[in-house]
């Protein structure tokens, strides 16, 4: 018997990645079924479709197979919304969070969860760090939706615009990219309010928790670690040609840049520009982009945002780490240096098996 009960406790045990997988797979689930409820949507929805719907937004991927403005009621877009929150954050954080409001003790294998959860390298401080990380996302996602607001109150109404400022400040934070407008973002391609709090959003969001906290602690570019410098001159420098080549291919379009004079071509060309590194939203129609923009969006979309952020992608610092990498060989360098920080060999072959995981499984798709 006990040998019996002993194979059991092993095949209940699984390993914090597992637990996370799980999770995840549960919350899914759960979102399908809330989604099914005749209180959420408007008209009929097949459980496929809930299925996507809630995958994707757990996920915070922003792929949608039907309108969220249209076919959901508000509980059902408060669902999305909520979703989104927990796939952006993690669940094991709210999870953490409701155990400490019910006062119990978080115990060592809780912190290993948060721990692999929020890509940390130790296990210490993560409990704390799932405070200021709560605390944090809360506190911008709020005062950006009071920002949005003004733009969107005197447009909708006071709850409506209420509701919509809170929905796409959430869904930006957590680089989700789901809308209540069926063309998107395409109708404030060139509003100044929109277009800068919903890209502040969702570049905090993408650039990693740990060097949002880095520079909050630190503020000096000096004393920041090699991986906020990679993240922070990275995205500046990639957000700045990104900008530039969609502003050169698409500028006599006229399904996309043609039709708009040089203020909106600008504002249209610098969301286009960050917003594929996982963000999901468009200001633009993609349809309507010439091929050498669509291949060059498709880069950014695999290059994706940081680690330990509410993005996904291969990460910026892999993308770089690869680039310095292929630099280094082509100047017959032994070693790749950035920053004056030598690349350890192990960092640099986890990164081509990380890129040629991911594109080995993009073709495959």
């Amino acid at each position: 018997m006990t040998i019996q009960k002993d194979k059991v406790i092993k095949w209940v045990r699984f390993t914090p990645p597992q637990v996370l997988a799980i999770g995840f797979f549960l919350i899914i689930i759960i979102g399908s079924g809330l989604l099914m409820l005749p209180i959420s949507t408007t008209k009929p929805l097949s459980w496929i479709d809930a299925l996507f719907t809630a995958a994707s937004a757990t996920t915070v991927t922003g792929l949608a197979v039907v309108d969220t403005g249209t076919q959901f009621t508000l509980f059902g877009q408060t669902v999305i919304m909520g979703l989104i929150q927990i796939g952006g954050l993690g669940f094991m954080t709210f999870a953490v969070l409701i155990v400490m409001i019910l006062g119990k003790k978080i115990g060592l294998k809780e912190r290993m969860l948060v721990q692999e959860a929020l890509n940390q390298p130790t296990i210490g401080g993560v409990i704390g760090l799932v405070k200021v990380l709560f605390l944090f996302s809360i506190s911008i996602e709020l005062i950006a939706a009071l920002i949005l607001s003004i733009r969107l109150v005197p447009q909708y109404g006071l709850a409506s615009g209420l509701f919509a400022s809170l929905f796409h400040s959430i869904s930006a934070f957590n680089n989700a990219g789901f809308s209540l407008w069926p063309d998107n973002l395409m109708s404030y391609v060139g509003d100044p309010t929109v277009n800068l709090v919903i890209t502040f959003l969702f570049i905090t969001g993408g650039i990693g928790f740990t060097v949002l906290f880095d520079v909050m602690k630190h503020r000096r570019f000096k004393a920041f670690s090699l991986h906020t410098k990679l993240m922070l001159t990275g995205t500046l420098i990639l957000n700045a040609i990104a900008m530039l080549v969609i502003f050169i291919l698409e500028y006599s379009n006229p399904g996309t840049l043609g039709h708009l004079h040089v203020g909106d071509k600008l504002w249209a060309s610098y969301f286009q520009a960050v917003t594929p590194r996982t963000a999901g939203f468009n200001s633009l129609d993609f349809g309507s982009m010439r091929e050498g923009t669509i291949v060059f969006t498709l880069l950014l979309m695999f290059i994706g945002a940081g680690s330990a952020s509410t993005a996904s992608g291969i990460k910026l610092t892999t993308f770089i780490v690869i680039l310095t990498s292929v630099i280094a060989y082509l100047r017959g360098k032994k070693e790749t240096v950035i920053f004056r920080r030598s690349i350890k060999y192990p960092i640099i072959i986890k990164a081509l098996a990380v890129s040629v995981t991911s594109l080995f499984i993009v073709f495959l798709g």
